[in-house]
């Protein structure tokens, strides 16, 4: 399968620059939303490379190293989860990968995502699956992995107890359960509707 076929069409029209933009973290119940982008070299070739959700971590981890590295340009959006809570997940995705294009240092000639419009920028080209089918925005679905991965982990050193180095802040089953038994921290998404339901629930034992 190539993975360049996007961005070789554009290659064909004199066109270098080209981000590939994604974002991890929409799903879990707990921390930011991160995004990044990334500018990859003409004809760029890195085995393995692929959607981040296919990589085990420890290749992640690798291939993080190798594209921060070897990229034209990568930048990183963070939205943290009262953001979320206050403008919805979908834009909040969407203000992060502003975020992260604008932390460039080299402007993009064209924008590469993985099926988010972005009707504030010009020449973009969201892709249905576009994490597996694009090799720049495979590379920036490893960065805004590994770049959330690393937030959690800090959270975990700091409340041990919830296990988020585990889960990742995704509605597991233990979690739910650590969710109760230990209450929610700032850090939660409110409007989620786990964390909203156990909220509702520990003020109704609260006022009872």
């Amino acid at each position: 399968m190539n993975m360049l076929e996007y961005e070789e069409k554009l290659y064909k029209k004199g066109i270098t620059l080209i981000a590939g933009v994604d974002e991890a973290g929409r799903g879990p119940l707990v921390g930011p939303v991160v995004a990044a982008a990334v500018i990859l070299p003409v004809n760029y070739s890195l085995k393995g490379l692929n959607d981040s959700k296919k990589l085990s971590e420890k290749q992640r981890n690798k291939f993080f190293e190798i594209i921060k590295k070897e990229a034209i340009s990568y930048g990183v959006g963070i939205v943290d989860a009262k953001t979320i809570d206050e403008i919805n997940i979908l834009e909040a995705s969407r203000l992060a990968m502003n975020i992260a294009l604008d932390n460039l240092k080299v402007k993009p000639e064209y924008i590469l995502t993985d099926a988010m419009k972005l009707p504030t920028r010009e020449n973009v080209i969201d892709i249905i699956h576009g994490d597996a089918l694009s090799l720049s925005i495979a590379a920036a679905s490893v960065i805004a992995k590994v770049t959330r991965d690393s937030i959690m982990y800090e959270l975990d050193q700091k409340y041990p107890m919830y296990e988020f180095a585990k889960h990742k802040g995704y509605p597991t089953k233990k979690h739910l359960e650590n969710m109760q038994k230990y209450g929610i921290l700032d850090n939660y998404r409110f409007s989620y509707k786990p964390v909203k339901e156990l909220e509702s629930r520990n003020k109704n034992v609260k006022t009872k």
